[in-house]
């Protein structure tokens, strides 16, 4: 293996992923793809395991392998194919996360394929501002899957190059905004070809034995640096505790525990003794935990680590199945994704700072806060679901303070910008502001979060999905905690009042919504003068 020759193929490999994700940016119809970048891409190798991811979505790309490995599985790709899914059950994370993948084979001047099985796949993952479901956005208070949306196992929706126009129809018959969902689906494909085109470039230059090569030396050196990375943290049992607020169908606390085993270069990672599967959407497939531990490990190691499926080799996770962390069917997901991602992260982090407390950050605000709204936009004659994750405070760090009003861990997207929100929706921004003194104090204090208030011009259904309104983002080494969210609702002619977490209901045209968003925990004690 040549030192420079495989630093050139990881920027290679991930420059496809990064070219793909500009491609879905560039030509998708929703704002929650083209402004707040909720989307992922990456490139995997014949054996379906990553090597290469765009800096996109982390909670989209730990779990992304696994719906390769379900569209894998179903059966040989031919040149042309294309799979889709979302399903939770069959390698995907929640319905609005839909994953399409497609192989790459090369073909020689007479455009005949060789050889017979593809080189590399390129997949990505976008979500989609609605997939059907009882409530528009495909993120209400469900507490069963049927309800959350359309499920897509792995199916070809697209076979030898030509659109499978039967399910394309089936599917856009049973979401909201048929317009802009078949614009963002058609927006995936073409990002898929961008990648499978980059690629044949690489294979043209060099054949392809070298890039199959390196491809497998990225994942030897990821795995490598990973093992360097365990080894520096002291061997012992390091365990942790929290809490989600609640499942949105009761008050109880939902419980969330681990136990991290480190022995030399590898490590467990054990989820025995959290809580079980509950009746609302906060639980996470199992994708989804090992996208979280995936995650928090990958901070650990320092330098520019190939993103491959190498970082997972010296780890062992534990997610005893019916559990929070690791759901059966027909357990309700919308909110394993988004919510139980972040407090797998919290956790994790909590446990750690035990092992190394001089590398891990107080508790960021622990939630994506998410926002759907839709109804009937008279302006365009057409339904509009509208769909936004607000940002927060990050925590302290060792030797440094917090971020404010930033998108943190599982997530990496933005916030909708007012001109756009506004242009696109039906919905007046009323406030949009950073939630001043919200951070923990510290020696470093945690970052402030963000208010948010927004008007409905139009009469709409509106769910929230938020968490860290009971249980505060906890401060590390003396730090205080962060200031826990609120949700506040205010009826045409009505005071404002405050709103659980996890809420779905109809609103009048008038009502407004105001969002306050957690601040991060403070780290140190904080400095008096």
């Amino acid at each position: 293996m040549d030192p420079i020759k495989l630093e050139i193929y990881r920027s290679l490999f991930t420059s496809v992923a990064e070219e793909m994700g500009l491609s879905l940016r560039r030509t998708a119809f929703s704002p929650n793809i083209k402004e707040r970048r909720d989307y992922s891409c990456a490139v995997f190798d014949a054996e379906g395991r990553v090597i290469a991811q765009g800096d996109h979505m982390p909670v989209h790309l730990g779990s992304m392998p696994m719906s390769v490995e379900a569209a894998i599985a179903q059966s040989t790709l031919d040149p042309g194919d294309v799979v889709a899914l979302n399903d939770p059950y069959a390698g995907g994370t929640h319905l609005p996360d839909v994953t399409m993948v497609a192989p790459v084979y090369l073909t020689d001047a007479a455009g005949s394929t060789r050889p017979t099985r593809p080189l590399f796949y390129v997949a990505n993952r976008a979500h989609h501002a609605d997939i059907g479901g009882s409530t528009p956005g495909s993120m209400g208070a469900a507490t069963e899957i049927y309800q959350e949306g359309v499920r897509i196992p792995p199916v070809r929706l697209v076979r030898r190059g030509e659109r499978v126009d039967d399910l394309w129809s089936l599917l856009f018959a049973n979401v909201r905004g048929r317009v802009e969902r078949e614009g963002d689906f058609a927006a995936q494909l073409g990002a898929l070809r961008v990648g499978q085109d980059r690629l044949l470039e690489i294979l043209a230059r060099s054949g392809p034995r070298e890039p199959v090569a390196y491809a497998r030396h990225l994942l030897t050196y990821a795995e490598r640096l990973m093992r360097q990375a365990i080894r520096a943290i002291p061997d012992g049992h390091y365990q942790a505790e929290d809490w989600l607020d609640d499942d949105g169908t009761s008050e109880e606390p939902v419980p969330l525990r681990v136990q991290i085993h480190i022995r030399g270069e590898e490590a467990e990672i054990d989820f025995t003794g959290s809580a079980p599967q509950v009746a609302g959407p906060l639980n996470a497939v199992e994708a989804i935990t090992v996208s979280a531990v995936f995650y928090v490990f990958r901070c650990l190691v320092p330098g520019e680590a190939p993103a491959s499926a190498g970082l997972l080799a010296p780890l062992t996770i534990r997610a005893p199945l019916g559990t929070i962390v690791a759901a059966a069917p027909p357990a309700p997901v919308a909110g394993g994704n988004v919510e139980t991602s972040q407090r797998i992260v919290d956790l994790l982090f909590r446990a750690l700072a035990q092992a190394v407390p001089d590398r891990i950050p107080a508790a960021s605000q622990g939630t994506m806060n998410n926002l759907t709204i839709g109804g009937w936009d008279p302006r365009r004659h057409a339904e509009f679901s509208y769909y936004e994750t607000i940002g927060g405070g990050m925590g302290g760090r060792p030797g440094a303070p917090g971020l404010s009003a930033v998108h943190t861990h599982m997530t990496n997207s933005l916030n909708t910008p007012v001109e756009a929100l506004e242009y696109s929706y039906p919905l007046l921004v009323h406030c949009y502001r950073i939630r001043a003194h919200s951070g923990g104090a510290g020696a470093f204090p945690g970052g402030d979060g963000i208010v948010r208030e927004l008007e409905l011009l139009v009469p709409a259904r509106v769910s929230l999905l938020s968490d860290r309104r009971r249980f505060a983002p906890w401060g590390l080494a003396g730090g205080a905690p962060g200031a826990c969210g609120r949700n506040r609702l205010r009826r045409p002619g009505q005071p404002f009042r405050l709103l659980p977490g996890k809420v779905s209901l109809a609103l009048e045209a008038g009502s407004r919504l105001q969002i306050e968003t957690p601040g991060g925990g403070g780290f140190g004690p904080p400095v008096s003068f």
